[in-house]
């Protein structure tokens, strides 16, 4: 050996690639929520609610891909803002219980188009079998780091 170190490579790596243009494409997407008064976690938090019917705070973060704390923070930040609503559970008193105030409903459905036109022209760059592939790529990806997380 002579002694280099060996060069990592920055732009050869995927996760580089994957991190660069997630960031673009939330950048892009926040951009247009703005106008609606809207975070694209906050945007994401009320689809869970209104459209899902997620209720639960714990099922709420999971499915947006959030921790709990992320999710306290952005469901306190909508209820001050009067669009949702949080409660004592009906059927267990002990969990708190999330839903769309008609002001949620309303500023969720109006940022809709937003966010549907945001992922049209990523697809639209991509063929249906690119889409595909991709898709099973970034889900194969997403799998080890659910199965192999470093704290």
């Amino acid at each position: 050996m002579d002694g280099a170190k060996p060069r990592f490579g920055l732009h050869d790596s995927i996760t580089f690639h994957i991190s660069q243009t997630a960031r673009g494409i939330e950048r892009r997407v926040e951009e247009g929520l703005r106008g609606f008064g809207l975070t694209r976690i906050g945007w994401c938090i009320l689809v869970a609610v209104g459209e899902d019917g997620l209720k639960n705070p714990s099922e709420i973060a999971s499915f947006v891909g959030i921790d709990r704390t992320a999710t306290s923070r952005a469901l306190r930040q909508l209820e001050d803002e009067g669009l949702i609503a949080r409660s004592i559970g009906r059927e267990d008193r002990r969990m708190t219980e999330v839903a769309l105030t008609p002001e949620g409903q309303s500023r969720m459905q109006a940022a809709t188009p937003v966010c549907s036109e945001n992922m049209a022209h990523f697809n639209d760059r991509l063929s249906a079998a690119e889409r595909m592939e991709l898709t099973r790529i970034l889900g194969k990806l997403h799998n080890d780091v659910q199965d192999n997380p470093r704290a």
